[in-house]
């Protein structure tokens, strides 16, 4: 099916393809706040259309989509008790912190999925300043589609909102993306869905922004804003653009950037950017939040209205974020390199790959569900990719041979992009996702600081499900 835009969707649902668009563990503390994944529903088709059934997360009140936004100070500690009200295994992964290896939530690696009934208690600091989400790690092709996402946000200590130069205030907007029947209803029967991942993946027919289709948000003429955007769909990448905003790039996946004029901000599943907009001098008008779905095709996602008086300041260049001051910077004259070979996918496919200790044909694998592979290993959760010793930098050279491109997660650290097809990436951007296009060579490194055993995987998460997926060990 193919993203509704906006006037399309009073007239229905169109048929253009979708490329257009362990045992339970239980160790709650009573005195934690409750973070409950839940069965609810929700309005994420306008009003006067049905409301779809979902599972999502909620704290104090009713369940909402997307789920309840954490907000704390750098260096502060996030602590909730999961309670699973889900037919299903579940866990929480707190996407993009570097973070204790017990409490990362990616099941089943470094904790059992938590069952039907059972708890299981995050307790954790959040070291950087910046723009993360929490989702669930266990069977997330479906969960995460179903609602399970929310925001963290993780303020920065020494303050920026208000500063000459700095934004007046923020808004969050949590993008994504459904595939939805015409009654409302999310599409069943296609979680594992072979055809679509081994392709672009698992593509949705309805965007939302902050759970609601085509929202509104005002804004005060010359009023200066900061965007936190992130990109929770599970497999749709977007490429968002704000004209007449005059956007500014300040963040990507919470780091600090130089602040950069930017027309597209290209968001991958999983990924984040903090954009500051200057709203135009003049009231009563309404500028679109625009989402790129190919082919010169733009969709509205939402939209900000200019409207009441005119804020009263000198508009100064975009003032930087404060630095994080607390990641340690890649020594290359002693990394240790360490190669990501992405095969497999429709087009291309693979000659073969291991899978549970098995070499099989591209045919066999296809019966066992799986797609896709990293060095020549699909699914490769029985032992890690490669060892790397406390404080040694890693080199990884990502290789992706598909016709698909990939977003690259890597858990628990944050990496420099160094080069992208043998050419220096000019911004040297850190992150902890990276977008890989077709036939694109990558280089990025990170210090290899936080002990344990950590994932790393395509956030498409239909590829990810059907076997890009593995980890390495620090210690």
């Amino acid at each position: 099916m193919a993203m509704i835009s906006r006037r399309s969707f009073m007239s229905g649902f169109s048929a253009v393809g979708a490329s257009c668009l362990l045992a339970p563990h239980s160790r709650a503390n009573s005195q934690l706040p409750f973070l409950r994944a839940t069965a609810s529903t929700a309005q994420l088709t306008p009003e006067g259309y049905p409301s779809t059934s979902v599972w999502a997360f909620s704290s104090d009140g009713a369940a909402t989509i997307p789920g309840p936004e954490i907000r704390i100070k750098a260096g502060e500690r996030v602590q909730r008790t999961l309670m699973n009200e889900l037919p299903q295994s579940t866990a929480v992964h707190w996407h993009g912190i570097r973070i204790d290896n017990a409490m990362d939530g990616a099941a089943p690696l470094t904790q059992a999925p938590v069952e039907t009934g059972a708890t299981f208690d995050y307790d954790f600091v959040c070291p950087d300043p910046g723009t993360y989400w929490y989702h669930s790690h266990n069977r997330s092709r479906e969960q995460v589609a179903r609602g399970l996402a929310g925001s963290l946000i993780v303020e920065d200590v020494e303050p920026w909102l208000g500063l000459p130069g700095a934004a007046t205030r923020e808004i969050t907007l949590v993008l994504d993306d459904w595939l939805l029947n015409e009654d409302g209803s999310i599409v069943e029967g296609r979680w594992d869905d072979l055809h679509a991942a081994a392709h672009a993946g698992r593509m949705g027919n309805t965007a939302t922004v902050n759970g609601q289709s085509f929202p509104h948000f005002g804004l005060r003429p010359r009023e200066r804003v900061r965007l936190r955007t992130i990109n929770v769909a599970t497999d749709r990448i977007m490429p968002i653009s704000l004209p007449g905003l005059s956007p500014r790039l300040i963040a990507l996946d919470g780091h600090p950037v130089t602040p950069r004029d930017v027309e597209i901000v290209e968001l991958a599943p999983a990924q984040r950017a903090d954009i500051v907009i200057d709203a135009p001098v003049s009231a009563s008008t309404q500028i679109g939040l625009m989402l790129d779905t190919g082919r010169s095709n733009q969709v509205e996602m939402a939209a900000f209205q200019i409207e009441g008086e005119p804020v009263e300041v000198a508009q100064e260049p975009v003032r930087p974020l404060p630095s994080w001051k607390t990641l340690a910077a890649p020594d290359l004259s002693s990394a240790k390199m360490e190669p990501l070979r992405i095969e497999g996918g429709a087009m291309r496919g693979m000659d073969e790959a291991m899978y549970h200790g098995k070499t099989m044909g591209f045919r066999e694998l296809t019966s066992h569900g799986m797609a896709w592979a990293f060095n020549g290993v699909a699914h490769g959760m029985d032992d890690p990719m490669f060892e790397a010793s406390l404080g040694r930098t890693v080199l990884m050279e990502l290789s992706n041979r598909s016709a698909f491109p990939h977003g690259i997660h890597v858990h628990g650290h944050h990496f420099t992009i160094l080069t992208r097809n043998g050419l220096s990436d000019p911004n040297k951007d850190v992150r902890d996702t990276v977008l890989i296009g077709a036939d694109e060579v990558v280089e990025i490194a990170f210090v290899a600081d936080n002990p344990g055993k950590w994932m790393i995987h395509c956030h498409m998460l239909s590829h990810q499900a059907s076997g890009m997926m593995g980890w390495f060990k620090v210690a």
